[in-house]
């Protein structure tokens, strides 16, 4: 089994790591995350970020250690800040080796004479989050190590919500107390207190002293506050000997901890998950099975349970909470494909729970309260994400008695019309919002206005629609429950749908049909009308969409949202919010619509082989060249739609990773 590693260069050229990010995820929302050196670049970075109930959301506790060996008049650190005008420390990294698995693994090298020879000092730190537990452990191994040698850690403090900084403050309370081989600290009486401990013997020195001015270029980049105070309550200092192991945790549970064996059990835990990855990678061919393993790998750090016991999907990190939208189109990938068929129905039930006016949940709040109904689709992905459940486990006894009901409400409601100027026409097309909505996955925005105006009747919209009545009409046949709507309306909304949508001198479909005008963009929404189990396309219509979204939209990284010909593309996603905003579905490409893409180019291929070996070697490129940088084993948010396609956005999405695993699926089984 292969295994994510970076040799060589992170220790000759330390910048260029700066753009390679780990993360570890704790199944509770909380995360540990930063670049390969250890040096933060975003104001979301930490070594614990904790999921809190209260209070509510994400919260950068321990920002960071700075550890270091103390080698007599000697000191070599084993991470990295950046001060205006300034990288400490100043002389090269001593990194030589960064590893993904079981968890994130980095091998510095010191120079030394041993026994009158040249020699090596290894040392190999390992940082695992626990699953379940707000609680990072940080582990230290020696080999070649001298007498009189000292680790020393300098914790610095945030206690901030991960979206803001902290700024040096009279708030801030010093309150430690030493703890066997560590200390505690509580800063803010709002906050839990942090607990720090080692596993062996640790003399802990307090003095509280802010650091000011740490600096994180891609805040900067991103047109937000980029400099940041930290506070650093003290000093942890352990004599080790050679061979040693070090165990250090950070933890918000009080009760003492037997780190050996939390280490031990972690690592058992992850043995077994990787097994099982292994095991369904290995159905896979040769040369997919790594990027296969990667992406099951992957997947699991988006599968939470919220503070409330809800189980959710996190839309991406590191800043992105749960979203509806996100969560189904995800779902499939993350949980049916990747054998954790019992996550995805819990989700599935959790979500239809949060029905409200026949809307789903745009997105989650935080507080669970005042949760955001402002999504005309996430309700109808949800009937395409239970068909990827029968597709994939074959079970509809428990569709019939926890979503069915559900599903029939947001029928219902949609007949009838809801909230958002949601109604269906006449002529049974679905008409959604207006002029200053964004209702839609395309809904950036800038100064309250939707930077991609789709209110009317949209093409996805009216194909997830069609879609969702034709199940609904299968579902009740098999339940022996009365039709929620006449037998003809499937094929009026057919018939319409074509008719007002199809460009027949351009052999596609347009975008948004709005105040009696049809928007001629060339968008990537129109291949949802051909990737659904029901299609309201001819298969000549679909082979003309094909050709053109190929022509026109397909990159190496998925699938730009508007042809660069057109006069509104953008194709750098760059600068300050309003112009990334601008730029977000005006020409960026996403990956999660090559999961849509691939499985409408196996449904309408002529030639479905030749069709299955353009989209293999398609997938191979794109994670050959992308697992290994920016969100190391994971797939990026977005990417620019001019080339070399940069990745951007959040540097691990759930969609992104989800829809190239059913893609993977699909392929092994067409």
């Amino acid at each position: 089994m292969e295994d994510l590693k970076i040799e060589g260069s992170a220790c000759l050229y330390p910048r260029a790591a700066l753009g390679w990010e780990w993360l570890e995820a704790n199944g509770c929302g909380g995360y540990a995350s930063s670049t390969v050196m250890n040096c933060h670049t975003r104001k979301y970075h930490g070594l614990l970020v904790a999921n809190l109930a209260q209070p509510a959301g994400r919260y950068v506790m321990l920002s960071k250690f700075e550890d270091s060996l103390s080698l007599g008049p000697e000191e070599h650190f084993f991470s990295c800040h950046q001060y205006p005008d300034f990288f400490f420390p100043p002389v090269r990294h001593c990194l030589s080796q960064f590893s993904l698995d079981p968890a994130p693994r980095f091998t510095y090298e010191i120079g030394r004479q041993i026994d009158g020879q040249p020699g090596k000092i290894i040392i190999c730190k390992t940082i695992m989050l626990m699953q379940g537990e707000n609680c990072v452990l940080i582990k230290y191994d020696f080999e070649n190590a001298p007498d009189n040698m000292v680790l020393r850690l300098k914790p610095f403090l945030a206690f901030r919500n991960f979206h803001g900084l902290a700024k040096q403050n009279g708030r801030f309370a010093a309150v430690t107390a030493p703890l066997n081989n560590g200390f505690l600290v509580t800063p803010y009486p709002e906050m839990p207190t942090l607990f720090i401990r080692a596993n062996v013997n640790a003399q802990f020195s307090p003095g509280s002293h802010w650091y000011n001015n740490f600096e994180y270029p891609a805040e900067r980049e991103r047109g937000y506050g980029w400099q940041e105070d930290l506070v650093m309550p003290g000093v942890l200092e352990i004599a080790v000997q050679n061979g040693q192991s070090v165990i250090v945790a950070a933890s918000l549970q009080e009760k003492p901890l037997e780190l050996q064996k939390k280490w031990t059990s972690e690592l058992r835990r992850r043995s077994r998950s990787q097994e099982q990855e292994q095991a369904l990678a290995a159905g896979f061919p040769p040369e997919d099975r790594d990027p296969v393993r990667q992406l099951l790998k992957a997947g699991r750090q988006f599968l939470i349970t919220s503070p409330a016991g809800r189980p959710a999907i996190i839309a991406g990190y590191h800043w992105f909470d749960a979203w509806g939208r996100d969560t189904l189109i995800a779902l499939p990938g993350l949980t049916f494909c990747s054998g954790r068929e019992q996550e995805g129905m819990d989700i599935l039930t959790s979500l239809g729970q949060h029905e409200r006016d026949g809307l789903l949940p745009n997105f989650f709040a935080p507080d669970e309260k005042n949760h955001a109904y402002n999504s005309v689709d996430a309700s109808l992905w949800l009937f395409w994400s239970v068909q990827q459940q029968l597709k994939f486990t074959g079970d509809p006894g428990r569709i019939e008695h926890t979503l069915w009901p559900v599903m029939q409400r947001i029928i219902k409601k949609f007949l009838s019309g809801t909230v958002y100027n949601i109604y269906m026409a006449d002529n049974g097309l679905l008409h959604a919002g207006d002029a200053v909505t964004h209702l839609t996955w395309m809904d950036a925005k800038i100064g309250g206005r939707p930077v991609t105006p789709r209110g009317g009747f949209a093409v996805e919209i009216n194909a997830l629609w069609f879609n969702a009545l034709c199940f609904a009409g299968e579902l009740a046949a098999a339940f022996n429950q009365e039709a929620l709507f006449p037998a003809g309306l499937p094929e009026r909304i057919r018939l319409a749908f074509q008719d007002v949508f199809w460009i027949a001198d351009g052999s596609y479909l347009g975008d948004v049909y709005a105040e009696g005008v049809l928007d001629h963009a060339i968008r990537p929404n129109q291949i949802f009308a051909l990737s659904l189990p029901f299609s309201p396309v001819t298969p000549a219509q679909a082979a003309g969409v094909l050709q053109v979204v190929r022509e026109h939209l397909l990159t190496p990284c998925g699938l730009r949202t508007l042809a660069a010909g057109d006069p509104a593309y953008r194709g750098r996603y760059e600068g300050d919010p309003a112009q990334r905003d601008g730029a977000y579905h005006q020409g960026t490409v996403w990956p999660w619509l090559l999961g849509a893409f691939g499985e409408a180019m196996l449904k309408y291929a002529r030639d479905k082989e030749e069709a299955k070996v353009f989209l293999r070697k398609h997938l191979r490129n794109f994670l050959g060249r992308h697992l290994p940088v920016a969100g190391l084993g994971t797939v990026s948010e977005i990417f620019d739609g001019d080339p070399p396609h940069d990745p951007r956005g959040c540097v691990a999405q759930a969609w992104s990773v989800g829809e190239i695993i059913r893609l993977y699926t699909l392929l092994q089984e067409s």
